[in-house]
């Protein structure tokens, strides 16, 4: 199964693409896709919008995983971040995906077992699970994390499930 898990954001969108082959989690892509803070937020969302369709296109992954938002302090945050969520859902949806949604809660508890890990906890066990040189951008690190996040909660999901 290969995820991609996209950590949403209207300046940095991070993705990251995973394989699960049985109980391995391979490496396969992970980056940053970046907007002009000054642009208009719709020129923005297009394009997170086409590069996440460009990157699903070239890796054709099985499903999405997106992080939920958080309360925000700022309410105008929130919407930008919300706007962003909708144009990478969008895009995984519009090529037939599956999109899956997680809290950060989820996530760290996934990645590190413990759901009040801090970022750079997250970001360790992240380039130890898949044997990275280096520990990945901090956005396509936490979109790495999202699709680790993915392939346990699809896994458990199969065993309740057979």
């Amino acid at each position: 199964m290969r995820i991609l898990g996209i950590d949403p954001g209207s300046r940095i969108t991070g993705y990251g693409l995973i394989e699960k082959r049985g109980n391995r989690l391979l490496h396969i892509d992970n980056g940053a896709i970046r907007t002009r803070s000054g642009a208009e937020l719709a020129d923005r969302l297009k394009i997170i919008y086409q590069e996440l369709e460009r990157v699903i296109a070239e890796y054709a992954p099985d499903a999405v995983a997106i992080e939920q938002i958080f309360v925000a302090k700022n309410a105008q945050s929130a919407l930008k971040l919300g706007h962003a969520r909708g144009a990478a859902m969008l895009a995984g949806v519009n090529a037939d995906l599956p999109v899956a949604e997680y809290t950060a809660l989820q996530v760290k508890n996934a990645v590190v077992g413990y759901g009040r890990a801090e970022k750079r906890q997250v970001q360790q066990m992240v380039r130890m699970l898949l044997n990275l040189p280096e520990i990945a951008q901090e956005d396509a690190s936490d979109a790495l994390a999202v699709a680790i996040c993915h392939a346990h909660s699809a896994r458990m999901t199969q065993l309740k499930h057979p």
